[in-house]
């Protein structure tokens, strides 16, 4: 019989089965007052699971887009910006800046390593006129976690900006924004908030508004101003929105509010101890020895494992889909996402799956209860709860 198929990448993520029955309903008009109560309640709930006072900007677009919008908005060419690179999509960061015409700094991590407020404040004494710093919260590709708070207790003291990409930490691991001091970030629809891409989120603090209005607006889409002016007066979008999506993320939000974020981090950190303690007990080593993200898990493969082969074997034997590296790590690691609607039968599946799939490619595993640890990792971290972040 084919195996149940398990999609534990780190996005898409699965889809609870109330916002699959809330995307399959018919669509309505997005500028009738029906929708617009519905807009309305969203953006309550998208300030309350950001933290923020500030609006929180929707727009029909991928995580990129959302980052696209925050360098075009915020900083003008030729202005300089810090760009953390410790990852594929660190580098996409210095992509995007280079395309606005900034002078990118490159401050380079190892991956698999987090940066420090030390390493910010070097490059910071030899390029002093930097404006802002872009950064990661949780750095995809490696499994990695910045320490945004401590980033964002530095730079609310100067003159400068802290943008940081939450595409894989909002609704994931905390980062209340107005709490910390971030001055932008962002997030895409397909990983902790459980619906399919194709939505996008910016929120700025009071500063950064204020750093728009001097920089102003060249996108005529990703126009964060216009978008700021709709929703808070009308509650509207600029232009048409991705309507059954909004929807969807309105019995999302409604989820968490039921849950709690307490409830929500509780859950999400349960499962990464759980992953971590079961690629630990098959003897495979974790890219991230600390400061590693929360509902994703970077295990790097022995030498002779061929990476590509070992995901064919896990999705056509076992019915899991899992992620591999990317640059310099392509072939040589297996990213297991669990976050969004993952529960802890579908990490024991991820793992089992990985360890019958090492055995089809050339690895080995003397193990016998890396499940029960795992298991056993689980439960542990749902009575002891997330670490003070």
């Amino acid at each position: 019989m084919t195996p149940k198929t398990r999609l534990l990448t780190p996005g898409p993520t699965p889809l609870p089965e109330t916002v699959r029955l809330t995307l399959a309903m018919d669509m309505v008009h997005h500028r009738k007052p029906g929708f617009t109560a519905l807009l309305g309640e969203v953006q309550a709930d998208l300030r309350w699971l950001f933290g923020t006072a500030q609006p929180v900007i929707a727009m029909g677009c991928s995580g990129t887009g959302a980052m696209t919008a925050a360098v075009g908005n915020l900083f003008a060419p030729g202005e300089q910006v810090l760009v953390v690179e410790g990852g594929k999509f660190g580098e996409r960061w210095t992509e995007i800046a280079g395309a606005h015409g900034l002078d990118a700094v490159i401050l380079s991590v190892p991956w698999g390593r987090a940066v420090t407020v030390e390493h910010i404040q070097k490059a910071l004494a030899q390029h002093p006129d930097i404006k802002g710093i872009l950064v990661q919260a949780s750095e995809t590709s490696t499994g990695v976690l910045h320490p945004v708070r401590e980033l964002a207790a530095f730079t609310r003291e100067r003159d400068l900006m802290l943008v940081v990409d939450g595409i894989s930490a909002v609704g994931i691991s905390p980062c209340p924004m107005d709490e910390w001091g971030i001055d932008c970030l962002l997030t895409g629809s397909q990983k902790g908030l459980m619906l399919p891409p194709g939505l996008a989120f910016v929120a700025l603090s009071a500063r950064a508004w204020e750093r728009v209005e001097r920089v102003n607006p060249r996108h005529y889409y990703f126009n964060l101003r216009g978008e700021r002016d709709k929703i808070t007066g009308s509650s509207q979008t600029l232009f048409t929105p991705p309507i059954n999506l909004l929807m969807g993320l309105h019995t999302c939000l409604g989820m968490f509010r039921e849950t709690t974020l307490e409830g929500v981090f509780r859950h999400q950190w349960a499962l990464t101890r759980m992953a971590r303690a079961g690629a630990d007990g098959l003897g495979l080593e974790l890219l991230a020895k600390d400061h590693y993200t929360w509902g994703l898990t970077s295990i790097l493969l022995p030498a002779g494992v061929d990476g590509a082969r070992l995901l064919q074997a896990a999705a056509e034997r076992y019915g899991v889909v899992m992620a591999g590296g990317q640059g310099q790590l392509k072939g040589r690691m297996v990213r297991m996402g669990h976050m969004g609607h993952v529960d802890f039968g579908d990490v024991l599946a991820g793992l089992a799956a990985l360890a019958g799939s090492l055995a089809l490619t050339g690895g080995h595993s003397g193990s016998r209860d890396f499940l029960e640890r795992a298991m056993a990792a689980y439960e542990q971290a749902l009575v002891d709860g997330p670490p003070a972040c």
